[in-house]
């Protein structure tokens, strides 16, 4: 059965709706902040499985509008961000990027020896390291052509996209539990929310208008029009900066420079439409898996990424989560951490806005996680894989 455009939107909506139900109804999702969309994309995926392994029935959809989805995502993202609360958010980008590039280094490691233990080519835990966890399907993809063509490895794209998928699920299902252990474990508590304690009579805002919401739309649509334009345009640099950053930086030029015109800005438009955005293209990513598919090609690897979920635990726990603050943006900052070291950035928000939505904002976290999972954390990554990839016994 195939759905076209319109049709997969109402099956994405639908299944998102049901996924919400789910979590609300659920104690122990509800209890540790897993987003709506994973679990209804996971609801779906495992339906569609079943009806495939027991009467060979499958289901495709048109997800041809999921790229567009990301891009409004962050450009929303970035019309939500005031400058002017980096005043004390510049430093706490520098000392998150400090942490993070050991880590990676860290996840490699980790898997070149699991794979040397399970007795596989030592580049396989490249793949089940940074190569997939970090870069996600894209980076996975653009390093299987070059081991299957160099190093003469079988099945190493399958192998990439299966790990990608895998650490996805992961890094959204595990983000908001981990975050919430430490939220209850230190009793933390978002500022904005104890500040709204010390003003209980404080005036309500008004609801968002047509005007606004159209306005903060056609900021979005700028955002994605400019930002393409400019990846395309420097595509050919010797630095390429991701199309959805683009994005994301013109919309925050757009939200920092409108009040100079003497516009007012209400961000509660933008950061809905950019929750909603992001919201469809999870649940479109969900409910596209064929987990058929993951579970039959995972194998050992499956090992391998049991090991880097402990391994990134104990990590966020002991050294992201202090040297970020131990306070409550550390445990939102942690969630991402984990979303984007296992999944991808939009998995990072996800998880930050699965925990933001039920405890109150970070707006630092929101700030410097985008940043650093769409732009830092690439260049860091292509940096170590490169020196990895030189060592001898990788047989580079």
């Amino acid at each position: 059965m195939s759905f076209n455009l319109l049709s997969s939107l109402l099956a994405a909506i639908g299944m998102l709706l049901i996924g919400t139900v789910v979590n609300r109804k659920i104690a122990f999702l509800s209890r540790y902040n897993i987003p709506d969309p994973i679990t209804g994309g996971l609801i779906f995926s495992i339906a569609a499985a079943l009806m495939l392994w027991t009467a060979d029935f499958t289901i495709s959809f048109d997800h041809s509008i999921k790229p567009v989805f990301l891009l409004m995502f962050f450009s929303g993202v970035g019309l939500c961000a005031d400058l002017r609360l980096l005043k004390h958010g510049g430093k706490a980008l520098v000392i998150f990027l400090l942490v993070l590039l050991p880590f990676i280094v860290v996840q490699n490691v980790v898997g070149v020896g699991m794979a040397r233990l399970l007795d596989l080519h030592p580049i396989f835990g490249l793949v089940a390291g940074s190569i997939t966890l970090v870069g996600g399907h894209g980076t996975g993809a653009a390093y299987a052509d070059r081991f299957a063509e160099i190093n003469n490895l079988q099945m190493v794209m399958d192998l990439s996209m299966t790990i990608a998928t895998v650490g996805l699920i992961i890094g959204g299902i595990i983000g908001g539990p981990i975050a919430q252990f430490l939220i209850n474990r230190h009793k933390l508590r978002s500022s904005a929310e104890e500040s709204s304690e010390t003003h209980e009579f404080q005036e309500a805002p008004p609801p968002i208008s047509t005007t606004t919401a159209l306005g903060a739309l056609a900021g979005v649509f700028t955002a994605v029009i400019a930002g393409q334009w400019l990846a395309d345009h420097f595509s050919g640099s010797s630095i390429t900066i991701p199309g959805f950053l683009w994005c994301m930086l013109i919309g925050i030029a757009i939200r920092n420079l409108l009040p100079f015109t003497g516009v007012k800005v209400d961000d509660r438009a933008s950061e809905l439409i950019a929750n909603v955005c992001l919201s469809l293209f999870l649940v479109m990513t969900m409910m596209t898996l064929n987990l058929i598919d993951v579970a039959l090609s995972a194998g050992p690897f499956l090992l391998i990424i049991l090991v880097q979920v402990v391994v990134i635990f104990l990590y966020v726990v002991f050294v992201c989560f202090r040297f970020m603050g131990r306070d409550y943006e550390a445990a939102v900052t942690s969630a991402a951490f984990i979303g984007f070291n296992m999944g991808s950035t939009a998995t990072a928000m996800a998880n930050m806005q699965a925990i933001t939505a039920r405890h109150g904002p970070a707006p630092t976290s929101y700030l410097i996680a985008p940043l650093a999972g769409a732009f830092f954390v690439d260049i860091m990554n292509a940096f170590i894989l490169t020196g990895m990839l030189a060592l001898p016994f990788l047989g580079g």
